[in-house]
């Protein structure tokens, strides 16, 4: 994990790498809770039966379980001190270049992007990308927004 001890040495990490990160097993029991969290339960993430005989030879995850591990990934990627909060601001230009089998692994690298200051405070953007375990492609890349206030 990098720390930042404060909005400046942030600024100066611009165009540093983070990670990998630790290995995640994505579970068929996850999957199905997502399903459940957001009523998403189309049979290529739900029905290991009939997805044996789908497009990807068993259950995926959803693009957006992919896209929903982002914040832990972050927390163990990089921490910024000094700072009265940091939220999360919204993402920008997300892709999800191959689907995660259930029962493979991920992890994610970041690269910081950019830190601008704004009237709220700091806006930095971190490039996230996940990758599954023994596959080229990523399953999913996206810029993450964050917005810190400093310390007053």
């Amino acid at each position: 994990m990098r720390t930042f001890a404060n909005i400046q040495e942030l600024k100066d990490g611009v165009g540093e790498t983070f990670g990998p990160t630790e290995w995640r097993t994505i579970t068929q029991d996850r999957v199905n809770l997502f399903a459940d969290a957001t009523d998403d339960h189309q049979w290529i993430h739900v029905d290991a039966e009939r997805a044996k005989e789908g497009p990807f030879g068993g259950t995926i995850a959803h693009g957006y379980l992919s896209l929903s591990l982002l914040p832990s990934f972050m927390f163990e990627l990089i921490r910024v001190e000094g700072i009265q909060m940091g939220v999360n601001f919204g993402l920008n230009k997300v892709r999800f270049p191959r689907p995660v089998p259930v029962g493979s692994r991920v992890r994610a690298v970041a690269e910081l992007t950019s830190v601008k200051g704004t009237p709220a405070g700091y806006l930095s953007a971190l490039k996230m990308t996940i990758e599954v375990e023994g596959e080229r492609r990523p399953a999913c890349v996206a810029e993450t927004l964050s917005l810190y206030v400093p310390a007053e």
